[in-house]
């Protein structure tokens, strides 16, 4: 650093002068860092900025040509500091949204593909079960009718339609098991 780095103007930084670096980080720090701020409305993040700009500054002394004053010089690269930082952030909050957006349909298309594949397979074993069975059972879970219900309209005793819907969801259960989860299985074979 030469002398003209005193005066707030300076052509080349030099790391020689680790004093005078430190007295140029004591003196613009916190303004830096308000203004900083005033971009980023973070504290945290502002602070970081200026720390970046700093260390870039101290890294890269030799090849660094300041043509004008050096507070200038550090207010400008905190400003596009504190800029490409929020730039980065849009980009990360684009593609989280773009992310979030094709898992959303790959679940949507999944889902829709299990469900498929679950009517066709209840379709299945529905058609597998014994005749009186599957009656009984379409009865009760797809027309919503109660055992003494099922039992006036077929003309037979409860009991005989308890143990039908026992022999059913039994069947069922277990052509189904490894398809469906356990939670499913209990809410609708139970």
């Amino acid at each position: 650093m030469n002398a003209a780095f005193a005066d707030d103007h300076v052509t080349v930084l030099s790391r020689d002068r680790e004093s005078e670096f430190e007295k140029v980080f004591k003196k613009h720090f916190k303004g830096l860092h308000a203004y900083a701020c005033t971009i980023l409305k973070d504290d945290i993040m502002a602070e970081e900025m200026v720390q970046n700009v700093f260390c870039r500054l101290w890294e890269k002394t030799d090849h660094i040509d300041i043509r004008e004053s050096v507070s200038g010089y550090l207010y400008r690269s905190v400003y596009h500091e504190s800029l490409n930082y929020l730039k980065h952030l849009k980009v990360r909050e684009a593609h989280r949204d773009y992310t979030m957006h094709q898992e959303q349909q790959t679940a949507s298309a999944s889902h829709a593909l299990e469900l498929s594949e679950l009517e066709t397979r209840l379709d299945v074993a529905l058609r597998e079960l014994p005749e009186k069975c599957r009656t009984i059972f379409q009865m009760s879970r797809f027309e919503e009718l109660k055992y003494q219900e099922i039992a006036d309209r077929l003309q037979m005793p409860v009991k005989t339609v308890e143990n039908q819907m026992g022999k059913a969801l039994r069947l069922l259960r277990g052509k189904l098991a490894d398809f469906l989860p356990a939670s499913f299985l209990l809410f609708f074979l139970s």
